[in-house]
């Protein structure tokens, strides 16, 4: 099987939303609706200068999305450092456990690299394959808790 990584440009908005159908109709507990409000928010996203450290890449199997993984660089006054973070990674069901998400994440490392960015810090989804997942990443360590806190 061979897979492509493309950075996900706003062109490519329908692929994308064509992968979210496939990922529903395979396992159907996603926590938001791919409605005209997510998609203008989505399309908006690919104008609005806040997103210029945002870096999305998508797997592609016989031209069509299984995967994809969404980081954004994160300066601090803190350490003077830069670090990446890890916003989300998910692959189609029927595709996982074939290399797509380690492909995606050895893609995103080396483009992170070519940035200067040392650290990619991850919260980590609490699913069994998931933790699995992320145990087997080279170069890494669990380190303390996650939380999101809303803000509203």
């Amino acid at each position: 099987m061979e897979i492509e990584v493309r950075v996900y440009t706003k062109e490519l908005i329908q692929d994308v939303l064509d992968f979210e159908a496939r990922l529903r109709k395979e396992e159907d507990f996603w926590g938001w609706e791919i409605d005209e409000k997510y998609i203008d928010s989505v399309k908006k996203s690919f104008d609005d200068p806040a997103f210029d450290h945002s870096l999305s890449l998508l797997a592609y199997v016989d031209d069509k999305v299984v995967g994809r993984i969404d980081s954004s660089i994160i300066a601090s006054h803190f350490d003077g450092s830069k670090k990446a973070y890890l916003d989300w990674i998910c692959v189609i069901k029927s595709y996982r456990h074939s290399g797509v998400a380690q492909r995606m994440l050895s893609e995103l490392i080396q483009r992170l690299k070519s940035q200067n960015i040392e650290t990619l810090i991850a919260l980590t989804a609490s699913n069994d394959e998931a933790q699995r997942f992320y145990r087997s990443i080279p170069n890494s360590e669990m380190r303390d808790t996650g939380i999101w806190i809303d803000i509203q």
